[in-house]
Parts: structure tokens; C-alpha cells; sequence
């Protein structure tokens, strides 16, 4: 079985925020952008969860609509 894997990375003040999953654990991701924006120690923001959570719906929606046209 082959597992597709994907990559978010977030660039921000000379810091990088890499997050790399497996297709199918898209929730999970979103729950680790919720915890590192609610970390008050973190340079990770609520509007950077956003705008990542945005970018995975998008992808999702996007292989959907890919399976939908190929039946």
C-alpha cells in the first residue's frame, strides 16, 4: 500500500513551521495548528491555524472534486 504524504510549511519571521501527514489525517493536522496557536509561547498565531486550515480544506476539496469527474 502506498501512502500519499503531504507538506505545509508556513514561513514566518525566520522561523519555519513544517507539518507533514499522511492523506486521511487532515483533522489531526488542524488539532496541531489549534494547540501551537493557543501555546502563548509559540510565534504560531490563530490566523496562521487559519490560513493553513483554509489551504487543507482547499486540497480537500480539490481531490474530491478530482474523484467526483472520474466516475
Amino acid at each position: 500500500m502506498t501512502y500519499k504524504l503531504r507538506q505545509l510549511t508556513l514561513r514566518k519571521g525566520g522561523e519555519s513551521f513544517v507539518f507533514r501527514y499522511s492523506v486521511g489525517q487532515e483533522t489531526e493536522v488542524v488539532g496541531a495548528f489549534a494547540e501551537l496557536a493557543a501555546n502563548p509561547e509559540s510565534n504560531f498565531d490563530w490566523f496562521d491555524a487559519a490560513v493553513l486550515s483554509y489551504q487543507i480544506g482547499r486540497r480537500v476539496r480539490s481531490e474530491i472534486s478530482d474523484c467526483v469527474e472520474e466516475e
